[in-house]
């Protein structure tokens, strides 16, 4: 039987010289962009469950000078989304809630209570709410350098109005995942911080990745930067506000436990094959007024390349700049994670260029 398990085994699929000119390939879309005294970034990309490239770039901390390796904990932005869906659907797999739910059945205290009688946990799922974002309104960043899940969104239920009818258009939303975050804490009677750990850590083997918890972790994890003209400054915990708000970006992982998710998704570890499915295809709303076409499922954001099914999500929070592909008909996963700013999608593009070459997409 095919074993969907992380092997740290490099691999020649087809043949030596076509190997070392892959790594040579991707290793020079990032090279150019990190130093060794500098903050940096680590990549690896899987194929058919073997690792094809894995190497690391740079310092996790300019303090200590801690070197990044594959195992160095990121703070991976919206990648973290990812993750309360997937408890979210665990939930709804045991019946223990319903995506067709309102937000209404949980919060009750919502300013306006046929707005949130309108809006179902689906459409939090899809960023097609219409909950407008007005925290900043309300909120100063002084208040949200500490303000967590429920504070955040608790200026979201002060609003009286929709940006549009649920279902009909996509707006990103942030605070859509503070809010579902406390659902499931709402269902478990527990935080969903733990349940998160409980329900897809442990059955994926994440073993080091922690979860943004007020000021935890503290440390353990590397530290994010942005470049100024005078040198790097810390933007993490503590000068990006928001942070403490974990529901939309609170979860702190490495590159090799990234990829033991993506294989604990495809191996059915916590979600029905079905379940996985419908969360991995786009969400069609009959009621879609947009000029855009819908590309979203249950978090995930869909695509094709060269007639396959690309699954991804990005994660920017502070100085951290994250990737994560998978096309797992062509056995695909790609990760990306780095502490300081590096654009996602044209690396993305590149790196899919280099898979490309050696026929590894055909």
């Amino acid at each position: 039987m095919k074993k969907l398990f992380f092997l740290l085994i490099v691999v020649a699929v087809s043949s030596c010289n076509q190997q070392s000119g892959f790594e040579r390939d991707i290793d020079q879309i990032f090279q150019p962009e990190f130093k060794d005294t500098k903050p940096g970034g680590v990549v690896m990309i899987i194929k058919n469950d073997s690792v094809v490239f894995s190497k690391a770039w740079g310092l996790a901390d300019l303090t200590t000078k801690e070197k990044i390796t594959t195992r160095t904990l990121f703070n991976t932005g919206s990648i973290s989304k990812t993750f309360v869906s997937n408890t979210i659907l665990s939930l709804a797999l045991e019946g223990k809630l319903s995506l067709n739910d309102s937000l209404y059945k949980y919060f009750p205290d919502f300013r306006n209570p046929e707005l949130a009688k309108k809006i179902r946990i689906h459409h939090l799922l899809t960023h097609t709410s219409g909950l407008p974002d007005n925290r900043r309104q309300h909120l100063d960043s002084a208040y949200l350098i500490t303000a967590k899940d429920g504070e955040n969104f608790a200026t979201i239920k002060r609003n009286d109005s929709l940006l549009f009818e649920p279902g009909s258009r996509y707006e990103y939303s942030n605070p859509a995942f503070n809010g579902l975050a406390l659902i499931i804490e709402k269902v478990t009677g527990r935080k969903w911080q733990e349940v998160v750990k409980e329900r897809i850590f442990d059955p994926a083997g994440m073993k080091s990745s922690v979860i943004t918890d007020g000021s935890f972790p503290e440390t353990g994890v590397s530290h994010a930067y942005l470049r100024t003209p005078s040198g790097f400054i810390e933007k993490d915990y503590g000068e990006e506000p928001t942070f403490p708000a974990a529901g939309n970006g609170g979860v702190w992982s490495s590159a090799e436990e990234l990829v033991r998710y993506e294989q604990a998704i495809q191996r059915t570890a916590f979600l029905t094959k079905e379940m996985i499915d419908r969360s991995r295809t786009v969400t069609q709303y009959p009621n879609w007024t947009s000029p855009e076409r819908p590309f979203i499922g249950y978090s995930w954001f869909i695509d094709t390349i060269d007639g396959s099914k690309m699954i991804s999500h990005t994660g920017t929070q502070g100085g951290f700049y994250c990737d994560y592909v998978s096309i797992p008909s062509k056995g695909i996963i790609y990760v990306m994670l780095c502490n300081v700013p590096v654009q996602q999608e044209p690396k993305r593009e590149k790196v899919l260029e280099a898979l490309k070459k050696v026929n590894w997409l055909d």
